[in-house]
């Protein structure tokens, strides 16, 4: 297992006990991940959006399109900030104070790099495909050139990073361990259903 260089930004401050730098971890919370959110400075505003992704080596990918604002941001080297989460359980403590989540997160600082290379960009988007399911880049029409020309492509560097992974069950006060009050965990999944047909 790889880890992953820490930086001032990536150095995780609160919650270190269950800061994760490996390389692994981090690749497969991004893998088992739909929608991350991507966070970017604008004339001094803050502007953040949720995206579908996927992830090809050691670089997340996101598209979009060309026109959209943050996206314009991106293109103008502005520095992303993207973050991702799961939620793995509600953790019922004896205290108000002590409920928390069990999760896993992963939070990536960079600059993305526009793939516009003809033959990258068309193999990163069906690479995205394939995400959805295994063989559908083969099963659908693909984008023709003007769908190509008003999609922009985006890849990022999975470098600066940091996860965070919260397992197990409520961290109590021990006077409270007597208190008649049920604590525990209630696991949450998500679930990808049946096709539904068009």
């Amino acid at each position: 297992m790889s880890e992953i260089a820490v930086t001032e930004r990536t150095r995780v401050k609160r919650g270190r006990k269950i800061a994760n730098y490996d390389r692994e971890t981090i690749n497969r919370i991004i893998d088992e991940a739909w929608v991350c959110n991507i966070g970017v400075s604008a004339a001094g505003q803050a502007m953040v959006q949720p995206t579908s992704h996927w992830r090809i080596g050691d670089e997340l990918f996101l598209h979009g399109s060309v026109k959209n604002g943050l996206f314009q941001q991106v293109m103008k080297s502005e520095t992303a900030c993207i973050t991702l989460f799961l939620l793995d359980g509600l953790v019922f403590a004896r205290s108000a104070y002590h409920h928390s989540v069990n999760f896993r997160s992963v939070v990536i600082y960079g600059n993305g790099r526009l793939v516009d290379d003809p033959e990258e960009k068309r193999s990163a988007l069906d690479t995205m495909l394939e995400k959805y399911s295994p063989g559908r880049s083969a099963e659908a029409r693909p984008p023709n050139e003007t769908e190509l020309k008003v999609t922009a492509v985006f890849a990022f560097p999975i470098e600066e990073v940091s996860a965070k992974v919260r397992t197990g069950g409520p961290n109590e006060e021990p006077e409270d361990m007597a208190l008649d009050i049920w604590a525990g965990v209630k696991p949450v999944t998500s679930v990808v259903g049946e096709l539904i047909p068009d």
